[in-house]
């Protein structure tokens, strides 16, 4: 009898996207993985690895130190990292694949569902399939925006310099209204945002322009992860900042406001409710399952990758 370990099980994994802002899935309902931040950059790898904006580990509140009072809250956290391994707060994006995830899983059903993030206690509603089978769209409660004093906030790219309209949206943000899209660059670096004491943590940067009455079109940086074709809490800064900039605000006048907001990989709808809450709607889809070889994932990292 071989008194030899057994090798290493094989790690179970999904892919996803939200308007082509794609993510590695990792279910842990019981929180018994430990995701390096080498791990999750190899793993987020588009040539070495499975490649995505970001990674997503399923985790039951009651079985994560950081989620665990919010167990009476919500069963689920969404354990985001960005794809250089870096703890992030929040992702709009990500929690609406998070969801479309639970629920082909069986985990939940359609409809109302509370999701702990390390933003506090998001709820989503899963709409039901349509009838040629197509995924329901998922609706997320953002949350109220935070609009801080930004006076004096600039972004600057490749010699284009604009003021910058500060956000928050439980991560940080900077939007800033452009004439044109390209101007941007390349965004394959981070964009300089000045003063440097404005955002501590880092930032993501969007660049708007208008294309309609209510209608934005978007490009985005996000910390951690470089150009995405989507990011669904700057989507809500974008709104936010566009909102405030046509003069509209619906706790001062009572109505609710909706934006149409576009961005390289899809559309995503925005409404500020008249308690200050951020309502974000939008597709998500599972497009892979699959298996992570322990071996290989060890290997590389014993290698530095």
């Amino acid at each position: 009898m071989s008194d030899q370990a057994p090798p290493p099980a094989p790690i179970p994994f999904l892919k996803g996207h939200g308007t082509e802002n794609d993510f590695v899935i990792v279910p842990d309902p019981d929180g018994l993985l430990e995701l390096s931040a080498g791990t999750v950059a190899l793993l987020c790898d588009r040539r070495a690895g499975v490649g995505g904006d970001g990674l997503l580990r399923a985790v039951r509140c009651a079985a994560h130190p950081e989620a665990a009072g919010m167990a009476a809250e919500a069963e689920w956290f969404m354990d985001y990292r960005n794809a250089d391994g870096s703890v992030a707060e929040m992702c709009g994006n990500g929690i609406r694949v998070f969801a479309r995830h639970l629920a082909e899983a069986g985990l939940v059903p359609a409809g109302d569902l509370a999701v702990a993030t390390r933003a506090g206690v998001k709820h989503v509603h899963l709409a039901k399939a349509e009838p040629d089978g197509t995924p329901g769209e998922i609706t997320v409660d953002m949350g109220p925006a935070v609009l801080p004093e930004s006076d004096g906030i600039e972004v600057a790219v490749a010699g284009h310099r604009w003021p910058a309209r500060k956000v928050d949206m439980g991560n940080p943000h900077a939007v800033a209204f452009v004439d044109d899209l390209a101007h941007a660059g390349d965004l394959l670096t981070p964009p300089r945002v000045t003063p440097a004491t404005a955002f501590p943590a880092g930032v993501n940067v969007e660049f708007v322009t208008e294309v309609g009455v209510r209608q934005v079109a978007m490009r985005v940086h996000e910390r951690g992860s470089g150009e995405t074709r989507s990011c669904g809490t700057g989507a809500c800064a974008v709104m936010v900042a566009a909102a405030r900039r046509d003069g509209l605000d619906p706790r001062a006048t009572g109505r609710p406001v909706t934006y149409t907001v576009t961005l390289p990989g899809g559309r995503l709808v925005i409404t500020e409710r008249v308690d200050g809450g951020v309502e974000m709607t939008g597709p998500a889809v599972i497009v892979a399952r699959g298996e992570i070889d322990p071996g290989w994932l060890s290997g590389r990292l014993a290698r530095g990758r």
